[in-house]
Formats: C-alpha cells, structure tokens, sequence
C-alpha cells in the first residue's frame, strides 16, 4: 500500500548552508561532538523528514521534542536509513548526536519552524511553480478541497490533493493520517506534483497545521475559509485562540489572496483583519458580501439542490451542487469565487465543480436509489453546528423518519459532547447512540456524556438507543429497523477508514458497513 514514503521527487543535492537559508542556527555540532563552524562543502542534502521512519539517503532528520519523549532519541534509526545530518533544539541536541552515533547536529530554537524552511530550499520552492488553492475552517474543509480541485479541472487534467481523506498525486494514491502532512511532506507533495507536470495543486490545512507550522514555506495562490464553530478547545483552550491560529493561513508568508465566507462572527472579522486582500462570500445568511447566494432550493427534476450566485456586479448564475444539502452550499460558493480569484471564468468555474464525482463520507449517499430500503447516508458531522445544518438539510429528503447513528471522539475536546447530543435529540426522530473513536478514554464514559445530552431534550428516551457492543452493530440495527421513506444518517467518520481504540486503529469505514448491511437485509428481514 502506498504511503508518504513514496512521496519521492527526483532532487539534485543541495549545500546544507543554503538547505538551511532563513533559519537561525544557534549552533553546529561536527562528528567530534564540538562546536564547529558551518562552511559550504561540509555536507550535503537532497530531502527532509521528521520521522526515521521516511527518511532516505542523504536526507537531514529534523528532531521535535513531544510531550513524552524526544525525536532525537530516533536519530539512530534515521541515520540507518540514510541520514547524514540531524536537526533539533538545545533539548535534543546531545542526546541526537549520541543516538546517531556522530553525525553533525544543527542547533535552533524551533525544529518545527526549521523543518518547513529547510523542506522549501530543499524542495526548491515547488509551490511558486503551481498554481495553488487551500482551505480552513471548522467544516466544510475536505469538501470544499474536493470541490476547488474539480474547479481546477477546468484548466488542469489531474490536479494534486492533500487533505483529510486521501493524499493524491497523479497515480499515486494513499489514505491520509491527518488533515494536512508534517512540513517537509507538504513540500514534498508539491515537488512531486511538480515533478509530474500536473500544474495545480489543493492544500486541505487545518489549524494545527498553522500553529504547528506545517505549511510554511509555501505561498499559496488562493486560500479559502468556510467558517468557525465549537471544536478543537481541547487544544486551543479557548475560540479566540481558534480563531487566530487559522487567521494565521491569511498572511503574505502563506498566501497572495483569500476568500472569507462572512456567514458567522468570526468570517466577518477575517474579512477585515486578513492581512492579504479577500473576496467576501455569503452562502448560508443575508450578510452583505461581495459574492451573494440567493433562492437556495431543492430541484427534483434534477437531483440537486440548486442556487443563485450573485456577482459583484449583481449579475446572478444559476448553481446546481454536485453535492447533498444546504449545508455544501457554502462550500460549493466558496470553491466557485475561489476558482475565480486565481483566474477561471466564473461559468467556467461553475460547470466544471457541478461535475465534481461524490465526495467521500461528506453527505455520501450509500444507495442512492434505495426502493424498498431507507436511504442511507454518511457523513462528517462531528460538531454541533455541522450537525445541526446536515439533519436540517436531510431532513428535507426524508419522507419517512429520520434516524441518526452518532457517536464522539475520545481524547478531544469534551465539553461539546452533550451540545452535540441535544442537536441529535432534537433533529432526528431515532437516535442510536454508538462510539466513534473512544482512543484512550472509555467508551462508556462518553457515551454517558451524549446520554445526559439526549435526556435534556427528551428525559424519556423515546426512539433512542445506546449500543454498547460496537459501532458495527448500531449501524446494522439500526439500518435493519428502518424502513422505505425513512433516512439512516451515519455521522462523525465520514470516509475515516479506521476506528481507534486504546491506540489501535482498527480497520473500519461507515460506508463499507453500511453496504454490507444493505446487501444482507433481505435475508435479514426474512
């Protein structure tokens, strides 16, 4: 199976005193252990990694400290893999070149910032040499990703994408780990995407990946926001803090120009305080913007949901999404403007996103003609907010009843477990009450936590159902005790391929259940 450490593009070496251009060494430890001075010539390098684990020949290994224990303590590993120099803080430095058995150490105060400004001279920068859109926010972000990369199919055959659910570029193809890949990853993505000559590339970039510096380095051409909602307070403490760390993504160092959806507080203040310019958008309320959607409405002739796209000039466009409810009206504005700022024609853009294929886990339809059976969907909705807006937008498609499969995550932020469960209690009419990824914590704990929720909007449970067993059973039993006209939504995983449990991550995906079960129902129902 392909991973990032296929992520390989053809490098010339390059002298580690220009590798290292723009960062601020404290100092350089030689192969004795003593204090020497960097001159050309010493040593050269022609890729970067933060992990021993996808490192190769004549590659630095940048050492990050964590919260339990040192990279440098890895350094050995590296340099059986093939690296010739190592690079970390005071922290690590004694320890990296002991374990490394002698190889040179680059001292700075911060390996994370240096990983991303080695990888883009390493690199040479490959961002400048593409055209490139990116996007954060709370939700709507791997859509919205999906969505800018069908736009950019307007002029480019295949572009690359990095984000949530897959990491893509040209025929290769993985599953991805995380929202947006460490620094040197990025910059590798882009080199090969490069490489390959697909001229354009999509950069899904979560807030951690700004805080933690993963895409620095790479100015981008266009950046998007959809908007910003309760989530990640585990990590940021507070929704300021939030709100800054993706602010970060709209700076001259990380992008030319943006596109602010204004439809909550927080994209208002983006619009004003961005400091590179920016399009406004407003998808989902009346807040004045430069881009207006208007008369948002469902088509049966067709499918779709459908709506009117106002230019700057008041000239409006008719938008048929390539996607399920209102919710992805936002993204698919928003993907559209994008497209616009970077130089599409704005009916260009148009038909090229409403071609757009499904996109994985984000209002997927597992049977989308389903007869006698109810309708089964899947979805990412993980935050109240998001919640909200997809029960809202299915319960329009439903004739029957809707039935919701929920859980949360462990090991993230708690306090908005019980809000997300009152919006499931209040916007479905079966609720089975199942885990997501209970990681360290204990499952029961925070199935205890969404109970209170639910038994604050309905204190006699009714049509509600906790599993205990497994995620698998309550989407079983739960698709098994609908019927035709109703809805079985399956949120919080969307296309994740994996359930985590006490650090394992367990083969599992909510469509690939859900299909199962559909396929076995009629001798099930027998």
């Amino acid at each position: 199976m392909a991973s990032v450490v296929d992520i390989r593009p053809a490098v010339p070496l390059i002298d580690l005193v220009d590798a290292l251009d723009g960062v601020g060494v404290r100092r350089f430890i030689g192969a004795s252990g003593s204090d020497e001075s960097l001159v050309p010539g010493a040593v050269s390098v022609r890729g970067v990694t933060v992990s021993s684990e996808d490192c190769d020949d004549e590659w630095a290994f940048v050492a990050i400290g964590g919260l339990v224990r040192h990279g440098a303590r890895f350094s050995g590993a590296a340099r059986r893999a093939g690296a010739n120099v190592v690079v970390t803080d005071e922290a690590g430095a004694g320890e990296a070149h002991t374990a490394s058995g002698g190889l040179p150490v680059v001292v700075v105060d911060d390996p994370r910032a240096a990983a991303a400004v080695i990888s883009a001279n390493v690199y040479r920068h490959p961002a400048s040499r593409l055209t490139t859109m990116g996007v954060t926010g709370t939700n709507g972000k791997t859509t919205t990703s999906y969505l800018m990369r069908a736009a950019l199919r307007a002029r480019f055959a295949d572009p690359a994408l990095c984000g949530t659910i897959e990491t893509r570029i040209g025929d290769l193809s993985f599953l991805s780990s995380r929202t947006t890949a460490e620094a040197p990853v990025v910059q590798r993505f882009l080199a090969l995407a490069d490489e390959k000559g697909l001229g354009a590339a999509v950069v899904e970039a979560s807030s951690h990946a700004v805080s933690l510096h993963r895409i620095d380095g790479a100015v981008l051409d266009v950046v998007g926001f959809t908007n910003l909602q309760h989530d990640h307070l585990d990590y940021y403490g507070d929704m300021e803090t939030y709100f800054e760390a993706k602010k970060g993504l709209f700076t001259p160092e990380r992008a030319l120009r943006g596109v602010v959806c204004v439809d909550d507080e927080w994209g208002r203040r983006l619009a004003v305080e961005s400091r590179i310019p920016v399009a406004t958008v407003s998808a989902l309320t009346d807040e004045p913007a430069d881009w207006m959607v208007r008369d948002t409405h469902p088509d049966p002739a067709i499918g779709r949901t459908v709506f009117t796209l106002v230019d700057p000039r008041g000239q409006g466009r008719p938008v048929a999404m390539p996607i399920l409810g209102d919710v992805n009206v936002q993204n698919t504005a928003l993907a559209i403007v994008s497209a616009v700022q970077i130089g599409l024609d704005v009916d260009e853009a148009i038909r090229a996103v409403e071609a757009a294929d499904q996109i994985p886990g984000r209002m997927e339809k597992v049977n989308p003609s389903p007869g006698d059976e109810p309708l089964v969907i899947v979805d990412y909705a993980h935050t109240p907010e998001a919640l909200e807006w997809t029960l809202r937008s299915t319960r329009e498609l439903t004739r029957g009843r809707l039935v919701i499969v929920f859980g949360t995550d462990g090991d993230r932020d708690a306090s908005k477990r019980e809000h997300l469960a009152q919006v499931a209690a209040r916007g479905a009419d079966v609720l089975w009450v199942t885990d997501e990824n209970p990681r360290t914590e204990d499952p029961q704990r925070i199935r205890d936590a969404l109970m209170r929720g639910v038994a604050s909007q309905r204190p006699g449970l009714e049509g509600v159902v906790e599993i205990v067993t497994s995620r698998r059973d309550a989407v079983r039993k739960a698709i098994l005790a609908a019927g035709a006209g109703d809805t079985v939504i399956v949120t919080g995983k969307g296309a994740e391929w994996y359930q985590e449990v006490e650090g394992v991550k367990h083969a599992y995906n909510d469509v690939d259940v859900a299909r199962e079960v559909l396929a076995c129902a009629p001798l099930a129902r027998m």
